[in-house]
C-alpha cells in the first residue's frame, strides 16, 4: 500500500520535505528526496519555495543568508549567448558573475573540475575568462592537413545544457570538499536536469550524479518529469536512506498529492494506465483522457512494430461494419484537448473510451494489483 499526503500549497510541501531531510546533524532523517511529477505540476515553483524557506535576514543588516544550492530553469538563465552577429567568429557563453552560484571560480580551478565530468559526454573543450565572465568553446576538426582546433564555436542546445550541468556538478564536488566559497550550502535542490538528452546520456548522467552524491553529507532533493532518470536515481540511491515520491495536483480540490512509491520502480506508462483506469471506473472521464490513451497506444504500437496505433485497438465481433471502431479512431486522431481546461465527455464517448481501454487491457495484460493500490 502506498502512503499518501495532501498539501494545500507548495510552500507546505516544501516545509514537509525539509522536515523529512532535516540537516546533516539531524538523526533519523532522509539523505535524499526523489520526486517524480509531470510537467505543469509545479516542480520548478516547488524548488523556489524550498529555496526561499532557507533565506534568513541578518539582524541589523540588509544582508540575507541562504542555505540551498539549486539547479533549475533559473540556473540555466544565468548563462546567455553572445553570438557575434557582426563577425560571426567569436561566439561566447556569458555567465552572470553577480550570482553567488559563481563564487570564487578562479581560486577553485573550475576548469579542471568541470572537465572531469564533461569529458564523459562531449567532444569539445572550453576556456573560462574569469575577469569578463564568459566561456569560449573549441573543437578539433579533421582537415586535409590533419587535426585543427576551431575556437569561438557555438555548441548545440543539448551540449550547452550538458556543460551547465557539469558546471553544477563541479560545484557539488566543491561542496563535498567543504570549500569555503560554498560553506553556506546545507541543501542541494536539483530540478529537471534532463533536457535535450537521449536515453543513453540520461542514464550516464544519472549514474554520474548518483556516484557523486553517495558520500555527500549535504541533504539533496531531486525532482524530475523523466521516468527513466527517476528510476535510475531510485535504484542507485535506494540503499542510501532515500525517500521516493510521486507528486500530482488535484484540479478539483486544488491540493498537491504526494504518494510514496516504495521500493517499486516508477514507470511513466504505468502511471498513465492507472490514471485511465481510475477515470474509467469513476466515470469522471474528460476529453484529455483520450489524448492520454492515444499516447499509450502509440507507444505500444511502436514497441510491437505496428505502423499505426489503431492496430492496438480491439475490433469487437459485434461491430461487423467497423462503426464503433471507426468512431474510436476518429476521436483519438482528432483530439487536441487541453489538460488545463478539462471538459467532461458526453455519455456516448465515455462508453467508447471504456470499450477501447478495456480491449487494450484485455489484449495487453498488466498486473491487476496495480489497480487495487490506494
Amino acid at each position: 500500500m502506498m502512503s499518501t499526503k495532501q498539501f494545500a500549497s507548495l510552500k507546505g510541501l516544501a516545509k514537509n520535505i525539509r522536515d523529512s531531510l532535516g540537516t546533516s546533524d539531524t538523526p533519523d532523517t532522509k539523505n535524499y528526496f526523489l520526486l517524480f511529477a509531470y510537467n505543469g505540476t509545479g516542480k520548478t515553483r516547488l524548488s523556489g519555495e524550498f529555496k526561499d524557506l532557507g533565506k534568513k535576514k541578518v539582524s541589523g543588516s540588509k544582508e540575507t543568508t541562504r542555505d540551498t544550492l539549486y539547479y533549475n530553469a533559473f540556473t540555466e538563465d544565468l548563462f546567455t549567448w553572445y553570438n557575434d552577429l557582426y563577425e560571426d567568429t567569436d561566439r561566447r557563453l556569458l555567465f552572470n558573475t553577480d550570482s553567488r552560484f559563481f563564487d570564487g571560480l578562479r581560486d577553485l580551478e573550475m576548469d579542471t573540475h568541470i572537465r572531469e565530468f564533461l569529458r564523459v559526454h562531449v567532444d569539445f573543450d572550453f576556456t573560462i575568462n574569469y575577469d569578463e565572465g564568459y566561456v569560449n568553446f573549441s573543437r578539433e576538426v579533421r582537415t586535409r592537413e590533419g587535426l585543427e582546433t576551431v575556437s569561438g564555436i557555438k555548441i548545440s542546445r543539448g551540449e550547452e545544457n550538458m556543460f551547465i550541468w557539469c558546471f553544477f556538478l563541479a560545484i557539488i564536488q566543491l561542496v563535498k570538499l567543504e570549500s569555503l566559497s560554498y560553506d553556506w550550502v546545507k541543501y542541494i535542490y536539483i530540478d529537471d536536469p534532463v533536457s535535450s538528452l537521449d536515453d543513453n546520456n540520461v542514464v550516464a548522467m544519472a549514474c554520474q550524479l548518483a556516484e557523486l552524491l553517495k558520500d555527500c553529507r549535504t541533504k539533496t532533493v531531486i525532482s524530475t518529469h523523466h521516468a527513466l532518470f527517476f528510476n535510475v536515481m531510485h535504484n542507485e540511491l535506494k540503499k542510501e536512506s532515500t525517500a521516493s515520491r510521486f507528486l500530482s495536483f488535484n484540479k478539483e480540490t486544488g491540493k498537491y498529492i504526494v504518494k510514496n512509491t516504495g521500493d517499486t520502480p516508477f514507470f511513466h506508462h504505468i502511471a498513465l494506465i492507472k490514471e485511465l483506469k481510475r477515470a474509467a471506473d469513476s466515470g469522471k472521464i474528460y476529453t484529455y483522457h483520450f489524448n492520454i490513451l492515444r499516447n499509450v497506444l502509440e507507444k505500444t504500437a511502436a514497441f510491437h512494430g505496428f505502423n499505426h496505433f489503431s492496430a492496438c485497438i480491439k475490433w469487437e465481433e459485434d461491430d461487423l461494419d467497423g462503426i464503433i471502431y471507426a468512431r474510436i479512431i476518429n476521436l483519438l486522431s482528432h483530439g487536441n484537448h487541453s489538460v488545463f481546461q478539462p471538459i467532461e465527455m458526453v455519455a456516448d464517448n465515455k462508453a467508447l473510451f471504456r470499450k477501447a481501454l478495456a480491449g487494450f487491457l484485455e489484449t495487453y495484460k498488466f498486473n491487476d494489483d496495480l489497480f487495487t493500490e490506494e
